[in-house]
């Protein structure tokens, strides 16, 4: 099934987090989806009963994404058990069945710039092993699998929209912040964005102020690309 990429709107996920007021500054908001890390070495890393314990009063209509990194298949189920996220995602070396095979819809992530994902044609070629996924997350190639704030060239993603099969919705993440998503949104025209660091006072602290400024930049971003 061919996947139409042209959104309506840019949808809105914050990754990492890890308290309570920040989920709540996060829906006050607006924002669509809530990211929360299973990946230990991660400096924001949650335990399944901490994320379900975060989502417990968590309004309708906004989605929670459990992010793995090179994971052992019981941390995966715990997860799912525990939290019943809504996506899963997954940012490291998993393989398509691995990713598939848990009955739930996941997102896999890309890190661009990496090895094997140095061109634009390598880019496009690796994500049609990922053709089932919900949908294709890019983000920057750092040794830390995300969170870095550090981004990546853009226009490694130009092949992404015409590989062949059905090319799925692009959620663009990697060093995003108020002062340049915008212009990233007017230019890819993405299904999602993906943000962290860009919203922080320090890993896992994140800035109210800044997450409700993230979102209107991404707001104004949609509707100037509508005019």
């Amino acid at each position: 099934m061919t996947t139409n990429l042209s959104a309506p709107r840019t949808r809105i996920k914050i990754c990492g987090l890890t308290r309570a007021q920040d989920v709540r500054a996060c829906a006050q908001s607006g924002v669509d989806a809530l990211g929360f890390v299973f990946y230990p070495p991660s400096k924001r890393f949650v335990s399944a009963v901490h994320a379900a314990e975060l989502c417990a009063d968590l309004p309708p209509f906004i989605s929670t994404v459990a992010l793995f990194v090179n994971p052992d298949l019981h941390a995966v189920k715990d997860v799912i058990h525990t939290l019943r996220p809504s996506l899963l995602q997954f940012h490291g070396d998993e393989d398509p069945g691995f990713c598939a095979s848990f009955g739930v819809a996941y997102l896999k992530a890309f890190r661009v710039g990496g090895p094997g994902l140095d061109t634009a044609a390598k880019v496009a070629k690796t994500c049609q092993s990922f053709s089932h996924a919900a949908g294709w997350l890019f983000d920057s190639y750092t040794p830390a699998f995300g969170g870095s704030g550090q981004g990546f060239d853009h226009a490694l993603l130009s092949a992404v929209s015409s590989a062949q099969g059905a090319a799925r919705p692009m959620i663009l993440s990697g060093g995003l912040n108020v002062q340049n998503a915008r212009l990233a949104v007017q230019n890819l025209k993405p299904w999602a964005v993906d943000v962290s660091s860009g919203v922080e006072e320090s890993p896992g602290v994140k800035s109210a102020q800044k997450v409700a400024e993230f979102v209107q930049a991404i707001h104004q971003a949609i509707h100037q690309a509508s005019i």
